[in-house]
Order: C-alpha cells, then structure tokens, then sequence
C-alpha cells in the first residue's frame, strides 16, 4: 500500500505543479475547473447516485455553472462560501441528528454545489489578482500558501494527535480527530505564518493579520475535513473513489482546500493585499 501511495504521488505531483503554477490564466482555470469535475464525479456518489450515468451528468452540470460563473463577481460566490462554512459548522456538531433535514440525494447534490463552485472560484480569484505582502507581488505564492497552510494544519495535527490526542473532536463524523490535533495544527499554522512573513518583510500590522488570516484558513479547513467525512459517513463508504490508487479519491486530497481556499481569499482581498482582475 505505501509503494501503491509513493508511485501515484510522483506521478501526480509534477502534474498539479505544472498545471497549477505554470499554465496561463485561462490555462489555469481549464486545469483547475477538470479537477473540480472530477470531485463532482466523486460527490455524485456521495450524495447518492448510483449509476455512472447519473455521476456523469451530475459532473457536466457542475462545469456548466462553473462556465456560468465567469462573468460573476467573485467576492460574491466568497462571501456566499463562508456562510455556508457556517452551516456547515452546524451540521457537523449535530450529526447524526439532522441528517433527516439534508440526507436526501437533491439536498446532497446541492451541498456539492455549494462545495466545489466556490473553490474554483477562489483559485481562479486569487490566480488573475495580484498579491500585495511586504516585498510579495505575485499571486502564485498567495495559491502556494494557502495550499502549505492546509498541509502544515495537517502535519501538526497528525503528530499532535498521536502524542496528546485523547479528547475527541467529532467522534460521530471523524473518530480519528482530536481536540490536541486541532491545537496542534493551528500553532503549526501561526509559525508557519510568522516564518513566511519574516522572510516577505512584512510589517508588523502585517504579520499579525496574516497569523489571524491564516488560524482561521486553517480552522475552516479542519470543517472541509470533517463534512466530507460526514458525507461519507452517511453514505456507508471509505473514500469518494478509487480513482488515485492508494490515496483513494481526488475529493479525498482536497476536502479541506475547498473550505480553505474561498475563506482565505475573500480574507486576503478584503484586508486590500489582492487586487483582482477579471476572471
């Protein structure tokens, strides 16, 4: 199983790497917009579907909204992301009660929407902006960030959890989650913060902002976590697909940046570091 896991991520690797920071805008946005397609795939399954047929269809009416959205606002769709981070909140701390109200396959197939549009939406925000942070001004490394946030939020859970974690986050969605993996994750996050805006030179006003900015991506991307967990919970499987030998499903791998992404952004433009393009 570890050699299957080592053997896709070397193939994969280069291919997000190229795809995510060497493409073009439009490029950009094509490479992306397959990726979030094929996660619709996978949530398809989640919310219920059960034939290839439905999957399918279910995947081309997400890129459609998402070519639907190209001349809308993205703050908009942003803003619309963290208030649905909200609820979020509160369907994963009532679970398994609630469920009756959004387990319905409609209801789910919505959830997705809410889900993946704003993500891409996000990406493509932050990648046709332009990132203003101390001596920074190039808004791959704002994509990079966000992104290393999410991994160090991981890695400092992980190891916190293994060493103190007794007390359970949300035992009915994610038995393997801790409270210490929580705290462990976000301290690595705020470091993390702090070493990044040491080497950009930024000022300190700056720096705190971008510890906040950055605690609260790395919060938010604990819940991207621990709904799609929920989802599967619900549903009866393991992963979303098997689509990445050994690591299971592409919405396997970005659960927690689709909740990350679009609530770093909107935070980042409105604190006035990135000025926004068309996209």
């Amino acid at each position: 199983m570890l050699k299957t896991r080592i053997i896709t991520a070397l193939i994969l690797a280069p291919l997000a790497i190229g795809g995510i920071f060497f493409l073009p805008p439009l490029g950009f946005a094509l490479f992306t917009g397959a990726i979030i397609t094929i996660g619709a795939w996978e949530w398809a399954n989640m919310a219920g579907v059960a034939g290839q047929g439905g999957r399918i269809g279910y995947a081309l009416v997400v890129a459609l909204v998402l070519y639907g959205l190209l001349n809308v606002p993205a703050v908009a769709v942003l803003w619309l992301a963290v208030l649905w981070w909200m609820v979020c909140l509160l369907l994963v701390r009532a679970y398994p009660s609630g469920s009756g109200q959004w387990g319905s396959l409609p209801a789910r197939a919505i959830m997705g929407l809410f889900v993946l549009v704003p993500a891409w939406v996000g990406l493509n925000h932050l990648r046709t902006g332009t990132l203003h942070f101390g001596t920074v001004e190039n808004s791959l490394w704002a994509i990079l960030y966000v992104f290393c946030v999410v991994w160090v939020a991981d890695i400092g859970a992980y190891f916190a959890g293994r060493a103190f974690g007794k007390a359970k986050l949300a035992p009915r969605v994610s038995p393997g989650k801790s409270w210490a993996g929580v705290w462990g994750g976000l301290v690595a996050v705020g470091a993390f913060a702090l070493v990044v805006s040491a080497l950009a030179s930024a000022a300190v006003n700056q720096a705190v902002l971008l510890v906040l900015a950055s605690l609260v991506t790395g919060l938010v991307s604990v819940l991207g976590d621990l709904l799609e967990s929920m989802l599967k919970r619900f549903r009866g499987i393991k992963d979303s697909s098997q689509l990445l030998p050994g690591h299971g499903g592409i919405m396997d791998r970005i659960d927690s940046l689709t909740a990350a992404i679009p609530v770093f952004a909107l935070i980042i433009t409105q604190l006035g570091w990135l000025s926004t393009g068309h996209w």
